[in-house]
C-alpha cells in the first residue's frame, strides 16, 4: 500500500463524471436516442405493472415476478439516466461524494436483485412448462413472495458491503470516474491502496449473482427446451420457442455484458468499452424486458384491452 501522506483527494469532496457524450452533434443525436430510450422504458414498465395491478388474471406468480422485474428497471434507469441528461443540458459533471455513494449503493442493489430475480423467473418457466400439474404447488403465492423479497433483500446487503468499502476507499489518482454514472470498477482505477485483496471479494459476488444465476437460467431453458421438442404440436413448438428464444437473447444481453464488466482482468478493460457494454444493461434491456416478457404476450394484452375498454370505452 502507499503510503497515507500521499493522499490528496479529500472524503467528501466532489467527483467528476466524464459522461458518455461530448458537445458534437453526433453526441446530440445519441443523447437524444438515450432521452427517447428512457421514457419508453419508465412509461413500458409503468404501464406493465398498472396492468399486473389492476387484472385479476395476471395475478400469478409469473406477473407477480414481472411486476418486481419493471419496478426495478423503472428505478435502475431513472438512477442514471436523468443525471446524463442533466450532465448533457448544463456542462456541468460533477457529482457530490454522497450522490455518488448513493448512485453506486442504488445501482448495485438493482443490478444484483435483478441478476437474481431473472434467476427466480426462470425457474417459474421451467416449473410451469416441465411440470404443469405440480406448477401450483411449486409456485404458490408464498414461494413468489418469498423469491422476490430474498431477491431485494440479498442484493441490498451486498450492495451495503460493497458500497460501505468503495466509498471509504482512500482516493488520491483522480477526482474524475471515467464513465457516465459511479460504477465501482471506475472507483477501484480511482484509489491510491491496492485493491487486489477486495476484487476477491467481487469475484465471490459476481460468483453469486452472475454465474450462478446465469448457470440457473440456462439449465431451466435447455429443459423447457426439451420438453418444448417432445411437444406432439408443431405451433405449440414454434411458440415456445420463438419466446424462448426472445427470452435467452435478453438474458445474455444483460449478463454478458455484466459478466464481462465485474469478473474479466483489468487489462482487457477500456473506458471505452465498460461504457459501451454498461449501456446494454443499465439501458437497453430495461426498455426491451417488458416487451420481451410481457408485451408479447396475449394475457397481457387482453388485459390492456380490458382496462381500455373499462375506462375509455366505457365512459364515452
Amino acid at each position: 500500500m502507499m503510503a497515507h501522506t500521499n493522499y490528496t483527494f479529500n472524503f467528501g469532496s466532489d467527483f467528476i463524471l466524464a459522461g458518455l457524450f461530448s458537445s458534437s452533434q453526433a453526441s446530440l443525436a445519441f443523447f437524444s436516442c438515450v432521452f427517447v430510450i428512457f421514457i419508453m422504458s419508465v412509461t413500458e414498465n409503468a404501464l406493465m405493472i398498472l396492468l399486473i395491478r389492476g387484472d385479476s388474471r395476471l395475478h400469478t406468480p409469473m406477473y407477480f415476478l414481472l411486476s418486481h422485474l419493471s419496478f426495478m428497471d423503472i428505478l435502475h434507469i431513472s438512477n442514471i439516466v436523468p443525471k446524463m441528461i442533466t450532465d448533457f443540458l448544463s456542462g456541468s459533471k460533477t457529482i457530490s461524494f454522497v450522490g455518488c455513494g448513493f448512485q453506486l449503493f442504488l445501482s448495485l442493489i438493482l443490478l444484483g436483485s435483478e441478476c437474481l430475480l431473472l434467476a427466480a423467473m426462470s425457474y417459474d418457466r421451467y416449473a410451469a412448462i416441465c411440470h404443469p400439474l405440480r406448477y401450483p404447488v411449486l409456485m404458490k403465492d408464498a414461494v413468489s413472495r418469498l423469491m422476490a423479497a430474498g431477491s431485494w433483500l440479498v442484493g441490498t446487503l451486498n450492495a451495503i458491503v460493497h458500497t460501505a468499502i468503495v466509498m471509504h476507499l482512500p482516493f488520491c489518482n483522480s477526482n474524475v470516474i471515467d464513465h457516465y454514472f459511479c460504477e465501482f470498477p471506475a472507483l477501484l482505477k480511482l484509489s491510491c491502496v491496492d485493491t487486489s485483496h477486495y476484487e476477491r471479494g467481487v469475484d465471490v459476488s459476481a460468483i453469486i449473482f452472475l454465474l450462478i444465476p446465469f448457470s440457473m437460467i440456462s439449465v431451466s431453458y435447455v429443459q423447457i427446451l426439451h420438453t418444448v421438442f417432445q411437444m406432439k404440436s408443431s405451433e405449440a413448438q414454434k411458440k415456445s420457442l420463438s419466446t424462448c428464444s426472445f427470452h435467452m437473447i435478453v438474458v445474455i444481453m444483460y449478463y454478458g455484458p455484466f459478466i464481462f464488466t465485474y469478473m474479466t482482468p483489468r487489462p482487457y478493460h477500456t473506458p471505452g468499452l465498460d461504457k459501451f457494454l454498461a449501456i446494454f444493461y443499465t439501458i437497453l434491456t430495461p426498455t426491451l424486458n417488458p416487451i420481451i416478457y410481457s408485451f408479447r404476450n396475449k394475457d397481457v394484452l387482453a388485459a390492456a384491452k380490458s382496462i381500455f375498454q373499462s375506462n375509455f370505452l366505457n365512459k364515452n
